[in-house]
């Protein structure tokens, strides 16, 4: 039986001036044949798999799509060609439109028709359900009832984008909130070097091996059931008392089992849903990704610039294509009201930092002063999407300059007058203190012992003293989980927060 892809569906957007892939299944041997307006192509199926590369074409609308293995015919219509990018990562990637600032309004309002907008289901693990769920998915229109659940990054960034450079931008979702960058990518991949290995490791001292797939679903749909249940209860406690500690709320109600037993239907298992849920639509022909996670590593952040890199690595292998764009979110500020300041998200933003930094074609998205103390999924997610597109306009289309698209870098520092001068890139005209001083600034001498420092504006330029440290030797700035936003660029974008030696 001919079939393609569950992504290619009416109304999908292709990516213009690329080849485009086209994939599926069939009967071995049989020579399928794709038609795309006055484009066609051809390749035999093998092994029940057939694939299908179109020629690159420039941007269009309501074109028809015809897929042939000379017994069966499919055919889509209203396909156009654009911009397509695969929007990943955990739940302030996932989290909606209609939960989103601006959402709602912008729900009644509409968004313009050239954008789009494909759900991967999300499914942890494969049962008899699988294979149909994804069937029906498809390519939505936007209108108030689908648009509900898009992605709200994914929506500005896409709005933006259409807007600039006036085609259709279809954005693939494939995310899942509370999921490690471990469960985007294979085993392999995160066996290959010492760093990642251990995510795979603690996994397998589980010995799941002795317990039989069926028996650990049991374990797991018995486990979502009692977690419902437990959710409810909870949102009443903090509905009544929006600060209370968790461990406060355990103690009421009972204990907490997120995420559940960990086996073959968890959906935070390693190397799980790059099983499930992204092998389903690679290599649907991108532009490039949207990433937006590194919540869930805080836990290991000495390992996630490893873990980060290799798994851009990974989707890049997958795609096929070494060069493919990869912009990210720098995580914002976040820190419950309860819980120490461990600056495990210092670590994870400078993770990010330093892979845009190391890796070409990587983009970055600074939202430092998009976070919100005691909620880990803001709902300020319009300036979070503008600012990717940013990245994008800037990086990948050239058609804005850099110092449009970031705020400071900061880039080296040189000792002088005793205090430290710092350096910094796309700040040529200087900075705008948000507050009635700059703060978040430290200096710590040899002993390592950090102490504020007082700021002072030079030009491109920030120049750091502290009474309390005669020869500084290391700076540092919004070095916390959570703090106050000071300093950003001219054009209203933040500092990026840093430090100038690593330990």
């Amino acid at each position: 039986m001919l079939k393609s892809a569950a992504i290619f569906s009416d109304h999908m957007v292709l990516q213009r001036n690329k080849k485009i892939c086209i994939f599926g299944e069939g009967i071995s041997g049989r020579i399928v044949s794709v038609t795309l307006g006055e484009d066609k192509a051809s390749n035999k199926c093998r092994d029940g798999k057939w694939m299908v590369y179109l020629p690159e074409r420039e941007a269009g609308e309501n074109l028809h799509m015809e897929i042939s293995d000379g017994k069966e015919t499919i055919c889509f219509e209203d396909v156009a060609v654009g911009e397509v990018w695969l929007a990943g990562g955990q739940s302030n990637m996932e989290l909606e439109l209609k939960d989103a600032d601006e959402g709602a309004c912008l729900l009644k309002e509409g968004i313009p028709e050239s954008v789009r907008y494909y759900y991967t289901p999300k499914l942890a693990y494969k049962d008899e359900a699988y294979g149909k769920i994804f069937e029906e998915s498809h390519w939505e229109l936007f209108n108030e009832k689908d648009g509900a659940k898009w992605s709200a990054v994914g929506v500005f960034f896409a709005r933006k984008l259409a807007a600039r450079l006036n085609v259709t931008v279809g954005i693939v979702g494939c995310n899942w909130g509370g999921t490690s960058a471990s469960c985007w990518m294979g085993r392999e991949m995160l066996l290959w070097q010492d760093e990642t290995r251990s995510y795979v490791e603690e996994y397998d001292a589980l010995d799941l091996v002795r317990k039989p797939e069926g028996e650990q679903i049991k374990e797991y749909q018995e486990y979502l059931r009692y977690q419902e249940e437990w959710d409810q209860k909870a949102a009443k406690v903090y509905e009544k008392e929006p600060m209370i500690s968790f461990d406060k709320v355990q103690e009421l109600i009972g204990e907490c089992k997120y995420p559940g037993p960990m086996n073959c239907a968890n959906f935070t298992r390693p190397a799980g849903l790059y099983e499930t849920m992204l092998k389903k639509v690679m290599p649907y022909t991108v532009k490039g990704f949207l990433y937006y996670q590194g919540e869930s590593d805080d836990h290991k952040p000495g390992s996630y610039y490893a873990l980060l890199t290799a798994m851009i690595r990974q989707w890049r292998q997958d795609w096929g294509d070494d060069t493919l764009p990869f912009l990210m979110v720098q995580l914002p500020m976040h820190r419950y009201q309860h819980d120490p300041d461990t600056k495990s998200w210092c670590i994870i933003r400078e993770s990010q930092m330093r892979a845009f930094h190391m890796i070409r074609n990587t983009g970055i998205a600074v939202i430092i002063d998009c976070g919100q103390f005691h909620e880990i999924h803001p709902k300020n997610k319009k300036p979070v999407g503008e600012r990717l597109a940013l990245q994008a306009l800037c990086g990948v289309y050239h058609v804005i300059h850099e110092e449009e698209a970031f705020g400071p870098v900061y880039r080296d520092f040189l000792y002088r007058d005793g205090g430290m001068e710092i350096s910094f890139d796309y700040a040529e005209n200087g900075f705008i203190c948000r507050g009635k001083k700059p703060s978040g600034f430290e200096l710590a001498g040899d002993d390592g012992v950090f102490k504020d420092a007082e700021a002072e504006f030079q030009g491109n330029k920030v120049f750091l003293q502290s009474e309390e440290v005669e020869e500084p030797v290391m700076a540092r700035y919004l070095w916390t989980n959570y703090g106050e936003v000071t300093v950003s660029g001219v054009n209203n974008l933040p500092m990026a927060p840093f430090r100038t030696h690593i330990f």
